[in-house]
């Protein structure tokens, strides 16, 4: 599979995939031919869900500065020096 068609999975896809991969090599029915091209592929699985959760922890990070940039100003402008 090329990268191309990697970026057509969602992250649920990937990760049914590579625990599938997972569980094939756990129970060693696969040939050694086999289980280095289920370990390549679950490699590229891998990285892949993991540059999704880097990408979806960045929004989320991205949300969470702007929520607190609109909230400072206000919390400062209620205060009031003695």
């Amino acid at each position: 599979m090329t990268n191309n068609e990697l970026e057509k999975l969602t992250f649920e896809e990937a990760m049914k995939e590579l625990e599938k991969l997972v569980d094939s090599l756990d129970k060693g029915d696969v040939s050694l031919d086999d289980a280095i091209a289920a370990y390549d592929r679950g490699s590229q699985l891998k990285d892949y869900c993991q540059k999704k959760l880097h990408e979806a922890k960045m929004k989320v990070e991205t949300i969470q500065l702007a929520d607190n940039v609109e909230t400072v100003p206000e919390k400062l402008s209620s205060f009031k020096p003695k």
